[in-house]
């Protein structure tokens, strides 16, 4: 798990804040100084803020749990979407559909429509519509796919919420800190801190800075799933192991016991021929 350093968080421009009167006061911590009107954030926060939150992350996926990535903004969208799948989670990075995580069940609903639509088109329901409902329904599914797709695998809450820009995607933090779901956010000088368990002090407008914090955070998580798969591997064989010390126990027990009656009944004799 490799941390940038300070030289690659100053190269991506990581360090560029908002103008000073657009700061938000709560980000006074995370702020090293300001120059020509602009705040200058301290990346040494920065690269330990990143440690920390990759660490973390790493350990949810370790634990088989899933990380929901949410980015909207467009100088996120599309890195958000590579590294997500590139460790198999989760991602929004269409419009956040208001009370997806808190009225999860009926955003549920929505992606079995989707399965329910694929399985008609499989098993030659969809050819016996007429022409006009092919086509509502095709622009169902299209609407459905670009909203939630990236969603479809997502059986139950996510144990975790990335969030690029906590300001614009302040919906999606209000919900997750509604239900006591962890937050891990990218926060510019203009946000609130406060609503975020991880904060990562960052420039959040620039595409290198997105792409040099999901490079870490996503790294991470993928020597997390890297040692659950080989944890997995290894369990099969402890169990087998196991099983036959029980095994190699029970013949040990069973021949035991078929030599003390053996053993009883010489000494028996023995004891009939003293006598």
């Amino acid at each position: 798990m490799a941390t940038p350093t300070f030289d690659q968080l100053l190269e991506a421009g990581c360090h560029f804040g908002h103008l000073k009167r657009k700061w938000n006061p709560a980000m006074a911590p995370y702020i090293f100084m300001e120059r020509n009107g602009i705040h200058i954030i301290d990346l040494s926060k920065t690269a330990a803020k990143i440690d920390e939150a990759a660490k973390a992350l790493k350990q949810i996926a370790k634990s088989g749990r899933k990380v929901l990535f949410v980015a909207t903004k467009k100088q996120a969208k599309e890195a958000i979407a590579n590294k997500a799948e590139s460790v198999g989670m989760p991602y929004v990075i269409e419009r956040w559909p208001g009370g997806m995580l808190t009225n999860f069940p009926t955003i549920r609903k929505a992606v079995k429509k989707m399965t329910t639509i694929d399985k008609m088109q499989k098993d030659g329901t969809f050819d016996n519509l007429s022409k006009r409902e092919k086509l509502q329904i095709k622009r169902q599914r299209d609407k459905l796919e670009k909203n939630l797709g990236s969603i479809s695998d997502l059986s139950r809450l996510p144990s975790a919420l990335f969030v690029v820009d906590v300001m614009k995607e302040h919906i999606a933090v209000a919900e997750a800190n509604r239900l006591g779901i962890p937050v891990f956010g990218i926060v510019d000088t203009n946000s609130n801190p406060e609503n975020v368990d991880f904060v990562i002090p960052a420039n959040d407008d620039a595409s290198k800075s997105i792409e040099i914090i999901l490079d870490a955070v996503c790294g991470a998580m993928a020597e997390g799933l890297e040692e659950r798969k080989v944890e997995k591997l290894d369990a099969p064989e402890d169990k087998e192991e196991g099983a036959e010390g029980n095994a190699g126990k029970r013949r040990r027990v069973r021949r035991n016991d078929k030599e003390a009656p053996a053993e009883a009944t010489v000494t028996e004799e023995v004891t009939e021929v003293a006598e």
